[in-house]
């Protein structure tokens, strides 16, 4: 047994205390782990398409919606065809409530094989740029809607992509991001995506992504949104979070594992008589869920 008289003892045990203090205030000054940035709101497909503005914010408020994109075709109609005044009007309103205004979900595509139409398009989706800026939103939805068989997929694909590059640009100088929805019959196809966005090289082209029965086709769900997680946008668009015929479960893990920081939107397709109990109620999944991730 190895003795030690008083002296080396007290030294050694001051020592170990000044060791424990230090760890002590080291611990005390890790940083906690960080929450999830991931915020949770809706799109007016079908929940909310009938209510005008101030029903619709305060729903969204009651229901813990922090954020809403806006369907342009909707009861809400926020148009590009608001006055300057209206337009600051639509501003103060969403100012005065904690929900915030996300963007506008627009029809907007540039698949066509008419020229004239894609620019229409094109110069439309400048007008809810534009609108956006004005009234507090953060950018603008547009999507492609499928393949043509009398034009070559290529080409296709590479005049979407250059639309993309095009409205990039000049939303940038409005702050305003632009979103491609994964949509259409062929183009919702990850590896087709995947090659627009190739072509639409600009930092404010972005996909958002939009929990399609195709994300499992092909090498399946996590090569897919591997294939474009580079490119998300701060939209994300989700059904009914507690169905199970999609891996929800394994798209917020993604989520959160990537640190994303954007927003999870409710596109719900179901109709329900009560709909502010059915947002109540995803809510409620959706915080449970992230609990769990």
């Amino acid at each position: 047994m190895v003795v030690i008289d008083r002296k080396t003892f007290l030294q050694e045990l001051s020592l170990l205390t000044g060791v424990s203090l230090l760890s002590a205030s080291a611990l005390a000054h890790e940083p906690a782990l960080k929450k999830p940035t991931i915020k949770l709101g809706l799109v007016t497909y079908l929940w909310g398409k009938d209510w005008d503005l101030p029903t619709l914010l305060k729903n969204c408020a009651d229901t813990g919606m922090q954020g809403v994109e806006l369907r342009v075709d909707h009861a809400h109609t926020v148009t590009p065809e608001l006055t300057a005044a209206q337009r600051l009007a639509v501003k103060q309103r969403f100012a005065d409530s904690p929900v915030q205004l996300v963007g506008f979900g627009t029809n907007q595509q540039f698949d066509f094989v008419d020229h004239d139409r894609v620019r229409a398009s094109i110069e439309r989706t400048k007008e809810f740029i534009r609108l956006s800026a004005d009234v507090g939103g953060s950018g603008v939805k547009v999507k492609p809607n499928g393949l043509h068989k009398e034009v070559p997929v290529e080409k296709t694909l590479s005049q979407i992509g250059e639309a993309l590059n095009e409205l990039a640009r000049y939303g940038a100088d409005f702050g305003q991001q632009i979103r491609l929805e994964v949509h259409g019959e062929e183009t919702q196809e990850l590896p087709m995506i995947r090659r627009i966005m190739d072509v639409a090289s600009h930092p404010n082209a972005t996909i958002c992504w939009n929990c399609n029965p195709q994300d499992l086709n092909g090498k399946g769900f996590t090569y897919n949104f591997d294939l474009v997680k580079d490119r998300f946008g701060a939209t994300c668009h989700v059904r009914e979070l507690d169905r199970t015929d999609y891996p929800y479960t394994e798209l917020l893990t993604n989520l959160v594992t990537m640190k994303y920081n954007g927003w999870v939107l409710l596109e719900c397709h179901t109709n329900p008589t009560d709909k502010i109990a059915s947002m109540k109620a995803q809510r409620a999944v959706f915080d449970r869920m992230i609990r769990k991730i």
